[in-house]
């Protein structure tokens, strides 16, 4: 078992760090140890997992959010949502600082990808905030880990493909993304106002007071966030309220999508098919990734390694607060090295056993994963935000990580909060059964 265990870990880290595509690593780690430690034909295992895991009614969500946030990404939506919040956030500590974080959070509800709401947003904010005279540590700091909330608010593809590899409801995990994400976010803010009071304000680096605009003017700038906020507000309480499937929902935010596209004059034939095109690419790779992570977890089932593994764990007499702080130290490392949804798939495919024993609800462990996951976004070497950022203002790894450090250990401390009160992920979607 040991030699076992040695042989698909050297496997995974020399497979991935070769650059071979992460479903090929993960197919040819669970080759192997089929192969080699047990007596079951590879073949037929791989063509029934991919067969399996490939038809899902629930995987029918995933292409169509990924399409609605294409469409809104070509849309000029981030142009409207600057403009809609900023008359508004002049006189909070931090002024238009908050339009990062606040901005992150809208977009990453209508887009559901980190990468894409890091890079809409910073191309609109970062710009802008230097114009302005704002301190641009504290811009790159509130961009990079505010736009991770794309992971966790609903409509979340990460959540989708957790729902579906676990078999949880995704109606479910969608409702128990609000609470944590809407508190990551006040965090985030309180954090920025109280640096702008403490700091901020009195060096000189919050800008200027733009307060002469009239409230006619604040009216009509905030007009261009009603049709974004209608689409929001659509898909969420028509899956709360049991109206509408999370896929019935994905097609109608689609067809929502197009109209506010064409509605702020910016969609055509050219729009419409780079948008599809885009979302045909980014959907078959996530199911070529689901599919490979599903032979993977058929590899470690035959061999009986997650059994071994929680088995010896289990042995150890580990609270689950002491699991919960293993298993963070364990997915921050991984994160360093995987993207996001590759380190859902592979984690779900190895201990998965392990948080069942240990009684974890499936639930708010998923919503406990992303938020990790989110987390890795933003930690070197391979946190993705900082590179979108890197590649936005041209600064160093270094700088940007440091910007990052202190919204890196608001996370932590969600985490504590979220094991101390398991209310704020579960409440919604437990309301939903009442």
């Amino acid at each position: 078992m040991l030699l076992l265990s040695i042989v698909t870990i050297f496997t995974l880290v020399i497979l991935l760090g070769s650059g071979v595509w992460i479903a090929f690593a993960l197919i040819g780690t669970a080759w192997i140890a089929l192969a080699f430690f047990s007596s079951f034909s590879p073949g037929s295992i791989l063509a029934s997992d991919f067969w399996g895991a490939s038809y899902g009614w629930d995987l029918t969500a995933l292409p169509m959010f990924i399409w609605m946030g294409e469409i809104l990404f070509r849309s000029g939506l981030a142009d409207n949502m600057f403009r809609g919040l900023s008359p508004w956030l002049n006189r909070l500590p931090g002024r238009l600082l908050h339009t990062n974080i606040i901005g992150s959070g809208m977009f990453a509800a209508v887009c559901g990808s980190s990468a894409a709401t890091c890079a809409t947003v910073g191309k609109m904010t970062l710009p802008e905030l230097e114009r302005r005279g704002y301190d641009s540590n504290m811009a790159i700091g509130t961009l990079a880990s505010a736009s991770t909330l794309g992971l966790l608010i609903p409509p979340s593809i990460v959540l989708i493909v957790y729902g579906v590899v676990t078999e949880q409801s995704i109606s479910r995990l969608f409702m128990a993304g609000i609470g944590p994400g809407l508190m990551i976010l006040a965090m985030f803010m309180s954090y920025l106002i109280l640096w702008a009071l403490l700091k901020g304000n009195r060096e000189g680096l919050t800008g200027r007071d733009e307060s002469g605009m009239s409230f006619a003017e604040k009216l009509r700038n905030t007009w261009s966030l009603v049709p974004i906020l209608l689409l929001i507000g659509g898909i969420i309480f028509s899956i709360y309220g049991g109206l509408a499937s999370p896929t019935e929902a994905a097609a109608v935010g689609v067809v929502l999508s197009i109209v506010i596209a064409r509605f702020n004059g910016h969609f055509d034939r050219d729009i419409f098919k780079s948008s599809l095109f885009a979302a045909v690419r980014t959907a078959c790779m996530i199911a070529f990734i689901i599919a490979g992570a599903s032979f993977l977890t058929s590899a470690m089932g035959f061999t009986q390694v997650p059994m071994k593994l929680a088995q010896a764990i289990g042995e150890m007499g580990l609270s689950p607060t002491m699991l919960l702080i293993a298993l963070t130290l364990l997915l921050l490392v991984m994160g360093c090295f995987l993207d996001g949804i590759s380190l859902i798939l592979l984690v779900t495919a190895i201990i998965m056993p392990l948080v069942s024993a240990a009684g974890f609800d499936l639930i708010w462990f998923g919503i406990y994963l992303v938020v990790v996951v989110e987390m890795s976004q933003i930690t070197p070497p391979v946190g993705f935000n900082l590179f979108v950022i890197q590649g936005l203002t041209g600064k160093d790894i270094l700088t940007i990580t440091k910007a990052t450090l202190p919204f890196f250990l608001l996370m932590l401390v969600a985490i504590a909060l979220m094991h101390i009160f398991p209310d704020i992920a579960l409440y919604l979607p437990e309301a939903m059964n009442r």
